[in-house]
């Protein structure tokens, strides 16, 4: 059976605080983890719903009808009467700031050693297009799209001026996409794939070769629901494909999600198909609390017929777990899978 080789944090982890994340991860994983996530504690637990309000209180947005078919029906919003997209701008959306907060807690502790001195400070981004496909009412998606991608980049600007290069990492959360790609959500763009990989491409350029960066594919999480099942990993394996031929700067991770109920080899044969950036290494979110060890190891034989080279992941972030299931998910990942 296949050996995976390290493990990945893909997004929130439900504790008190950064500091409770980074102790915790950095005690139970150690070597596995090259990166680690403050876990988007707090208002930021429950991915981007945090930026619902960074629209209701914009002065030049109101509510929006929404649509209760939606996967996830949350409040929306759009351009009001009168505002021409082009005098439209946002202020902060907060990603800098608790990535700030975050990384002087990081810094410390690394001082103290209770961060081997080699793990590096990971910083979590959607991409632009989910808040915008998941809050802003279909209408008013392109007008307000170009504002907001240029407050995120921003942000990332300020994590970038502020932290050193070679402490960092970047991960892009590219989630809502498979929404799309699948066709759970319109979109203001004909080509959905071309235009998601062009939107993805064009954020990436903004980090300098000498910070890492990642993307973390998921087909959601809402209610601890898929926006809809994959079939198997070729669409992942699309996407994954088409980032690689795009982005020019180096891709230091992919990560998949596998679902729980998936040891069968069909819905991992498209990962043989994969053609990353030589630098690029493939985590794969089989690890499942469920089943634990034993469940996720029959997911690891699974996969290791397609792919002979991964590291571990969950699917998604954890934070809509309870926070006592947190040391045994951790755990999990450093009994199926060696250091990295």
């Amino acid at each position: 059976m296949a050996t995976p080789t390290g493990a990945l944090l893909v997004g929130s982890v439900p504790l008190e605080s950064g500091e409770a994340v980074f102790r915790a991860a950095a005690s139970i994983l150690g070597e596995h983890l090259e990166r680690i996530p403050d876990g988007e504690t707090g208002d930021r637990l429950n991915w981007i719903g945090w930026q619902i309000a960074i629209f209701q209180q914009h002065p030049d947005l109101e509510p929006a009808p929404v649509d209760p078919e939606h996967y996830a029906p949350l409040p929306m919003s759009q351009l009001r009467d009168g505002v021409s997209p082009d005098d439209l701008s946002f202020d902060a959306l907060g990603y800098a700031q608790a990535a700030l907060d975050s990384w002087a807690v990081f810094k410390q502790l690394q001082q103290d050693g209770a961060i081997p001195a080699t793990t590096r400070f990971q910083v979590t981004f959607p991409t632009p297009l989910a808040p915008i496909t998941s809050f802003i009412h279909f209408a008013s998606q392109a007008a307000i799209e170009p504002a907001y991608e240029a407050a995120m980049l921003r942000e990332l600007a300020e994590v970038l001026d502020a932290v050193p290069h070679d402490k960092l990492a970047i991960q892009w959360d590219v989630a809502v996409e498979f929404g799309v790609l699948e066709g759970i959500w319109p979109v203001p763009f004909d080509d959905a794939l071309g235009g998601i990989v062009e939107r993805i491409a064009r954020v990436s350029s903004h980090i300098p070769d000498d910070v890492e960066m990642g993307y973390h594919l998921c087909y959601g999480d809402f209610q601890h629901q898929h926006f809809v099942e994959p079939q198997d990993t070729s669409r992942l394996v699309e996407l994954a494909n088409s980032l690689s031929a795009a982005v020019a700067r180096p891709i230091q991770w992919i990560h998949l999600p596998v679902p729980r109920d998936r040891t069968d080899d069909a819905y991992f044969a498209p990962l043989a198909n994969l053609q990353l950036h030589p630098e690029t290494k493939l985590y794969l979110g089989l690890v499942h609390h469920t089943d634990g060890v034993e469940g996720t190891r029959e997911r690891i034989a699974a996969a290791g017929k397609a792919v002979s080279e991964f590291g571990v992941a969950t699917e998604c972030g954890f934070g809509r777990r309870p926070s006592e299931q947190v040391a045994t998910l951790l755990e999990i990942h450093r009994d199926v899978a060696d250091p990295a």
